[in-house]
């Protein structure tokens, strides 16, 4: 063969592929990277995009038809009969009660029906496997009521000079019970008072079981959730208010709260754990309860009703003198 045919390289059969010896770079190139690897969501041929495609022609279709898919954090479904009768009896907000079709109606799916209609609440015949989607499962018995989320106050709403009286206001430190936060709100309508704070995380909130504890109070009651329990106190300091925390290691018992006829923030603690530290840290007196000798501790809603009721009383003494 002429010339340099013969050298190892110069020529390059037809046909084949790769790389060659004198290739220009290309296995370098073949090296280098080509940036980070997709999510498998992001892959089109990957399942977990197909699937994700699916899902989503699924809740189109769902929003459409006028069906959400869930609830949302923020809502809840009271589900069964008696749960929904007394959950209608105590004027708990409610959006939309689901019947199942061809429901044995006794005396409570008679007595829902009615309050449903007195109320103006939208009744809709569900099919049983979607009362079973929307109640997650439960023992709904073929009755179920969909809450509205509750429209929280803002602490600062609770700073209110023009409010008639000394202003009174509870703050509820790890209750995470919504029953006891119901409790303390009926307190607090009982004895005067202007508010509730929660903490907006690890606490209970004013759910169905909160209305009903409240026998109607929370309907009167603003509860204030605090995206930070210490620094709304601290707030309520700038403002004049003095922060009483309730403590079986107080400092004076209740009987001697000097405070009692100023503008007031009540902390209550959890029944186990008591009061957190930066929040007791943030009071400017902690008061306990007398109790008889062999009583560890009280329940937080009973705590709050005692430690209210010897506010207002204190308050009325010193109106009346």
């Amino acid at each position: 063969m002429a010339g340099n045919s013969q050298r190892r390289g110069a020529v390059r059969k037809s046909g084949k592929k790769g790389p060659t010896v004198g290739s220009g770079g290309q296995r370098r190139k073949g090296l280098e990277g080509k940036g980070p690897t997709p999510k498998a969501v992001d892959r089109p041929k990957h399942k977990a995009h197909k699937k994700a495609r699916a899902s989503a022609r699924h809740d189109q279709g769902r929003a459409a038809s006028g069906r959400s898919r869930r609830t949302g954090p923020s809502s809840e479904v009271v589900a069964g009969r008696n749960a929904v009768v007394e959950a209608l009896r105590a004027e708990v907000p409610v959006t939309t009660m689901y019947v199942a079709g061809r429901i044995d109606a006794d005396d409570r799916v008679r007595e829902a029906l009615k309050a449903a209609g007195e109320r103006g609440i939208p009744v809709l015949e569900t099919p049983r496997g979607e009362l079973d989607r929307l109640t997650d499962g439960a023992v709904h018995q073929g009755l179920a009521l969909q809450v509205p989320p509750y429209e929280y106050a803002d602490p600062r709403d609770l700073i209110n000079p023009e409010a008639p009286g000394a202003p009174l206001v509870v703050a509820l430190d790890g209750i995470t019970d919504p029953r006891n936060l119901g409790a303390v709100v009926r307190s607090v309508a009982a004895f005067g008072g202007h508010g509730v704070v929660v903490p907006s995380r690890r606490s209970a909130g004013m759910t169905a079981a909160a209305w009903k504890t409240s026998a109607g109070a929370a309907a009167r009651v603003p509860v204030a959730q605090a995206s930070n329990l210490t620094r709304a106190l601290e707030d309520f300091r700038k403002a004049g208010f003095f922060v009483v925390g309730l403590d079986m290691d107080g400092d004076v018992e209740l009987p001697g709260l000097g405070l009692a006829t100023e503008p007031l923030v009540v902390v209550v603690g959890s029944e186990g754990k008591g009061l957190s530290r930066l929040v007791r840290e943030t009071c400017d007196q902690i008061v306990s309860v007398p109790m008889s000798s062999g009583v560890e501790s009280l329940n937080a809603g009973v705590a709050a009703g005692v430690a209210l009721y010897e506010v207002a009383r204190r308050r009325r003494e010193t109106a009346s003198s």
